[in-house]
């Protein structure tokens, strides 16, 4: 896997501190996530504790200024990391790209207060973060969510919020919520970004989703009931939430999608042990044409996935005008192209793909979610044809 990833790497001029930083994450990984991983997707627990380790190790604010904690790395960067992560669990890495994209929304759309009061301790992992924007109502119709603010108060000091959102991941263990709601007309430019600390009065969590994968993390909704917010808390001013969203979704797509990329190899890299060592007819699987065009396969969709990836990536970092319509193009194929290698793998397996211990269909589970979240793979078709005929 190292020397491979290392040939496609090298296309985008990776330096020593770029494989340092992989092979660092890749360390942690393997040591305090890995050998856990899946017993915390059958108790269906939230490791806050190794989570928060990530923050002495500069994974709490990736690209965020250094000024207050951050790490101020490049997109690349980031991808790589999330990839290391993913291979020992993808559910893992994208709480830790959640808790990165509503840290940076807070980085980059802030004031110099509003950065030096969050940041610190989000940078840190001393405070986790959520990213909230779907509604019960709304999902990829983002512009029409329904959560509204009012503001209250002396002068107006204060918001009032009434509203829900749903499948928030993180949600009751979160310290921190970075909120899309609705503080004008209908529509995109009604819409405000808010900081909303987990203790704001009137502040609820709905009940713990059960759900197919993503188990080691929470999902629950997030519940405004004249909540009160003070209005320091407001990013940028009102009307520009939409425009904070849709900022924040490119870095969040490849970032998924570099989840989806860990998980894939770790589970191609299963298959071929599996089928190395497992015996039929009196010889190895590995030995069957059939078999071999399928591991043929897996690699090449890894390997275009990854290129991909790391072109969007190097976009993204070099803020070229068609970043966004490349962030959505890897998404859209990283995701689908490493769950059937993941699904691939369980199958070769047989009978025990199917068996939690081995592992495999966790990652199925896991991998299947990152073709909806993040803006689902249709709703990426449509971006990218969006900027194919200049709309």
């Amino acid at each position: 896997m190292d020397a491979v990833a290392d040939k496609v790497a090298g296309q985008f001029e990776l330096n020593d501190d770029q494989r340092a930083i992989r092979e660092m994450t890749r360390g942690f990984a393997a040591e305090r996530v890995a050998p856990y991983a899946l017993d915390w997707d059958k108790e269906r627990f939230f490791p806050s504790a190794i989570i928060r380790e990530t923050g002495p190790l500069g994974l709490g604010g990736i690209y965020i200024g250094e000024d207050v904690g951050g790490s101020g790395l490049g997109r690349l960067d980031a991808v790589l990391i999330f990839e290391a992560l993913a291979a020992a669990c993808p559910a893992f890495a994208s709480f830790i790209s959640i808790h990165n994209m509503a840290a940076w929304m807070i980085d980059r759309f802030g004031d110099e207060a509003q950065r030096q009061r969050f940041l610190p301790k989000l940078t840190s992992m001393e405070w986790l973060a959520s990213y909230a924007l779907t509604e019960p109502g709304s999902g990829s119709d983002a512009s029409a969510l329904k959560t509204r603010a009012v503001r209250s108060g002396g002068n107006g000091s204060d918001y009032v919020l009434n509203g829900a959102k749903q499948f928030i991941s993180g949600a009751g263990d979160s310290d921190v919520y970075v909120a899309m709601v609705r503080t004008g007309e209908d529509g995109p430019k009604g819409i405000s970004t808010m900081v909303i600390p987990k203790d704001a009065p009137g502040l609820s969590f709905g009940a713990i989703e059960s759900k197919m994968g993503w188990h080691m993390q929470s999902t629950r909704q997030v519940v405004f009931q004249d909540c009160k917010v003070p209005a320091e808390n407001l990013l940028s001013g009102e009307g520009v939430g939409f425009k904070i969203a849709m900022a924040g979704l490119d870095g969040g797509r490849l970032n998924i999608a570099a989840c989806s990329l860990g998980g894939a190899q770790s589970a191609l890299d299963k298959a071929l042990a599996y089928a190395h060592e497992r015996q039929a007819f009196g010889r190895s699987i590995d030995q069957f044409q059939a078999l071999q065009f399928k591991l043929a396969d897996m690699e090449t969709n890894l390997q275009a996935s990854r290129m991909l990836l790391y072109s969007a990536a190097s976009k993204l970092d070099r803020k070229a005008a068609d970043a966004s319509k490349w962030s959505a193009m890897a998404k859209r194929f990283v995701t689908d192209a490493c769950f059937d290698v993941a699904n691939d793998a369980l199958q070769i397996h047989g009978g025990y793909g199917y068996l939690h211990d081995y592992g495999v269909e966790k990652l199925v589970r896991d991998l299947r979610v990152h073709q909806i979240l993040e803006g689902t793979n249709e709703i990426m078709r449509v971006i990218i044809a969006r900027h194919l005929i200049g709309q």
